[in-house]
């Protein structure tokens, strides 16, 4: 038997021990399933969760890290669950470890080791997400370089469902793992996630602390299967009902694969979804933001977890190789924004995100919709994800925000201010359209009006100029949009970055008569 075989057959007896013990033997003192030597768990100044079972309810468990005071737990009765429930919340740790963590009931005791304390970090969604070091561009470097972050852990949850919400995980693909070949490339679509790796990676090497990741996820699925039944009634869509391209109802994602994450303290999660709602994008504005509230509010109340934790999203890549593409991707990353154009904003607080919209590959062998560029995605989000979650100031993260708009009707222009705070890069003269209609009143819904292509023709350091000249004459300007594409540009060639960097500005959309009038969006509403 070869090495890897030896030590894959090691992992699949440790996962089977951790599951059977947690799961497998009800009534026996163990830990949850996701709690197992080597793993992180939530650092100061959270208060970290431990729980598991024990022989009945009623009984009191200690648990002790490390020779600290010792703390205490009465065990409950839980449905569906042989024997009783316990749960501590350790005092806060500032780390990073290692510790030994114990728990007995007077007679039997558990034990975890080589526990560290750091920043646990939660990561969904679908293929993009589940998409493996491996197969990413430079995963050989990538893999060689794992033995340099051993502080970094990693952890993967079988992909199962469940029709109700389920107290802990039925299955785990990779339990709690030192980062090496194996762990992070074991082999396509198994494990490690290359996102939340690259994720984890990056931000450790400005934190210098252990991170904890934790990978979520299944290819295809749409957000409503990963929505609780509460998020989805808030959106007035039914808990009950099928996908088309899936035999999974919704929420049973949330109810296998994430519901019983919710009794374990994090730091935060991020997201790299919406391929699979682009054929119906409209009910995205409420469905992603609204599943960020709810997962907010049932982390912090099984776990303490912050209420207001930071969230993280990677906006849609492109996909096919046609420009003429307009809907579908497009309308996915606008309400990705809560159609604003950017994170943080008024409806979602603490989000940060990746425009990935840049980066096509349509040679991937994964499919265009697989690009295997996860380092820029990766980098991108890290890099928002210190700015918002961590409060570091590290430089620009994303693009600057429109202030002001007007059209000169004597030159056929339209000017574009933004806000001062970085430089504007123009590295391409396409990617602006305007929306001409001889209807003064049009919603620019191609009932009575016409997207045009608008080139720029002068750039300053904070303001773009495009012209109509022979596209709206005659006619009312009645929005603009830039770009609006499933794959809007090559590799690193949209129309605006942040001068100096490789930070593009995110998609832009507004509705309202343009004209000579020196105006400023409110909520993407020309007013």
């Amino acid at each position: 038997m070869s090495t890897k075989n030896r030590r894959r057959m090691l992992s699949v007896l440790v996962h089977l021990f951790s599951v059977g013990t947690a799961m497998s033997v009800p009534g026996k003192l163990s830990f949850a399933s996701y709690f197992s030597d080597e793993m992180v768990l939530q650092r100061s100044p959270q208060a970290a969760i431990v729980w598991g079972y024990c022989k009945k309810p009623g009984q009191n468990i200690t648990v002790t890290v490390s020779g600290r005071q010792p703390v205490g737990a009465f065990s409950v009765d839980y449905p569906d669950v042989q024997g009783g429930v316990w749960s501590v919340s350790l005092s806060p740790e500032d780390g990073p470890g290692p510790v030994t963590i114990e728990a007995t009931d007077g007679h039997d005791s558990v034990r975890l080791s080589g526990v560290l304390f750091g920043d646990v970090w939660i990561c969904s969604g679908q293929s993009n997400m589940e998409f493996t070091l491996d197969m990413a561009l430079n995963a050989t470097t990538e893999l060689a370089d794992a033995v340099h972050y051993q502080n970094i852990r990693v952890f993967t949850a079988t992909k199962r469902t469940s029709s109700k919400a389920e107290l802990d995980l039925l299955q785990i693909d990779e339990p709690w793992s030192k980062p090496s070949k194996d762990t992070l490339g074991h082999k396509p679509w198994t494990y490690f996630s290359a996102v939340c790796w690259l994720y984890g990676k990056y931000i450790y090497q400005k934190l210098n602390y252990p991170i904890g990741l934790v990978a979520s996820s299944w290819g295809g699925t749409a957000i409503e299967l990963w929505s609780s039944p509460d998020a989805l009634k808030l959106c007035n869509i039914p808990n009950d009902s099928n996908r088309k391209k899936s035999a999974i109802s919704n929420s049973q994602l949330w109810n296998a694969m994430m519901h019983p994450f919710t009794k374990m303290t994090v730091k935060g999660a991020i997201w790299y979804q919406g391929e699979a709602n682009a054929n119906k994008p409209d009910t995205y504005k409420c469905t992603f933001p609204t599943m960020i509230d709810d997962w907010r509010k049932k982390f912090s109340a099984a776990s303490g977890t912050t209420p207001n934790f930071p969230f993280g999203f990677v906006q849609l890549a492109p996909n096919r190789n046609d420009s003429s593409v307009t809907s579908g991707f497009p309308d996915i990353r606008w309400h990705q924004t809560a159609d604003t154009g950017y994170v943080p904003n008024h409806r979602q607080q603490n989000v940060f995100m990746s425009v990935a919209m840049d980066l096509p590959d349509f040679m991937s062998p994964y499919g265009s919709i697989h690009p295997r560029d996860k380092e820029d995605v990766s980098r991108r989000l890290a890099l928002a994800g210190l700015s918002v979650a961590y409060n570091m100031s590290l430089g620009p993260f994303q693009g600057p925000q429109i202030t002001a708009f007007y059209a000169d009707i004597g030159f056929f222009t339209v000017g574009f201010e933004f806000d001062d705070a970085v430089d504007i890069e123009v590295r391409s003269k396409s990617g602006f359209e305007l929306c001409c209609s001889t209807n003064n009143q049009s919603r620019c819904d191609g009932t009575d009006s016409v997207w045009m292509e608008t080139p720029i023709i002068k750039e300053e350091p904070h303001k773009i100029t495009v012209s109509y000249t022979g596209t709206c004459s005659n006619k009312y300007i009645m929005g603009y949009r830039y770009a609006w594409r499933e794959s809007p540009c090559p590799f690193k060639e949209c129309a605006l970055y942040v001068k100096g960097t490789d930070i593009p500005f995110g998609p832009m959309f507004g509705l309202g008569l343009i004209n000579d009038k020196h105006v400023t969006p409110k909520e993407n509403k020309i007013v």
